[in-house]
């Protein structure tokens, strides 16, 4: 599928979606590391790597990924629907056999579209030639791919009085939440490539390059350097470190990850879990009063929460107060 737009054209029609989409990426990054030590933090959300001030690990390829699939993303949604005049339903396979018992029709979400256009957005802002270019143009093609690897094949059955004599089916987009945990998984498999030392300074060392990352499947994340100690503040590095982060102990809804946050933010970083307690207020016991209103109390609770802190700062805090 072809689609070429003039640069102005596309940037009028399309940059309200593709700012949409960069905005969910962000969002998604946020809610996946949102208890990871590292956790996305607004420094690292730039996409552009002029000046050199951007590191080129495991945490810079999940942003370009989940920034690159939230455009695409966007973009096939907002063909759906019909927000372009450019864009409608891929049928190109209806009517084709796709498997034992069922053929193509219906309404696919076209991805092909919102592949093409995210690329002439996302792509441009990648201008160099080095290798550090060349993995963010990798990984901006895996979180494409990501979208693709994770729609939904919905289908309706044919056949006389309700039975499933044939099937015709179509693919839909799934929640965006998939594509992030998808491409959660790939940022914890991602793979290290190693160059020598100055590749990308001449044609045959750009050529060298291009060959290494044409060798690596583009459903994969790839990353040229290791992780910083992201339990540790860097002010250069723009880390602020675990220090006060908040952790989660209890909840019947915690997930496993979640529920050993504490260990891995504070316990693994060399500090103690301190218990704080606070106040919420929710509306409570709330009443439908005809007609027409509801009516609900103001409850205050006290919560528990916990934050990494120094290990004198907890000792401080458990000592009862004097009076």
């Amino acid at each position: 599928m072809t689609i070429v737009h003039s640069v102005k054209g596309a940037y009028l029609i399309y940059s309200s979606s593709v700012a949409a989409g960069a905005q969910s990426g962000i969002e998604e990054c946020k809610y996946q590391f949102a208890w990871d030590r590292w956790n996305c933090p607004e420094r690292a959300l730039q996409l552009s790597s002029h000046g050199g001030l951007r590191s080129a690990n495991r945490e810079t390829a999940f942003v370009h990924a989940i920034s690159s699939a939230g455009v695409m993303y966007t973009l096939t949604r907002n063909c759906s629907l019909g927000d372009f005049d450019s864009c409608g339903c891929d049928d190109s396979r209806n009517g084709q056999r796709g498997g034992q018992g069922w053929l193509w029709g219906g309404c696919s979400d076209n991805v092909g579209f919102g592949e093409a256009i995210s690329k002439q957005f996302v792509d441009a802002l990648e201008t160099g030639q080095d290798a550090r270019a060349a993995m963010n143009l990798h990984n901006n093609e895996a979180g494409r791919k990501a979208v693709q690897g994770t729609m939904k094949r919905t289908c309706k059955c044919h056949g006389v009085s309700g039975s499933c004599t044939t099937q015709t089916c179509w693919l839909q987009l799934p929640e965006f939440r998939e594509v992030g945990a998808h491409l959660k998984e790939k940022y914890h498999a991602a793979l290290k490539v190693e160059l020598l030392q100055g590749a990308g300074n001449s044609a045959a060392g750009r050529g060298a390059i291009a060959d290494t990352f044409r060798a690596i499947s583009t459903r994969e994340l790839v990353h040229l350097e290791d992780s910083p100690d992201y339990c540790l503040e860097n002010k250069t590095l723009g880390l602020l470190g675990t220090e006060g982060r908040e952790c989660l102990r209890r909840g019947r809804a915690l997930g496993r990850w979640e529920r050993r946050s504490c260990r891995r933010l504070c316990g693994d970083c060399g500090l103690a879990v301190e218990e704080r307690r606070a106040e919420t207020v929710t509306s409570c016991n709330c009443k439908f009063h005809w007609c027409c209103a509801v009516r609900c109390d103001q409850c205050r609770r006290r919560v528990a929460k916990f934050f990494c802190s120094r290990a004198e700062r907890a000792r401080e805090a458990l000592r009862p107060a004097r009076g």
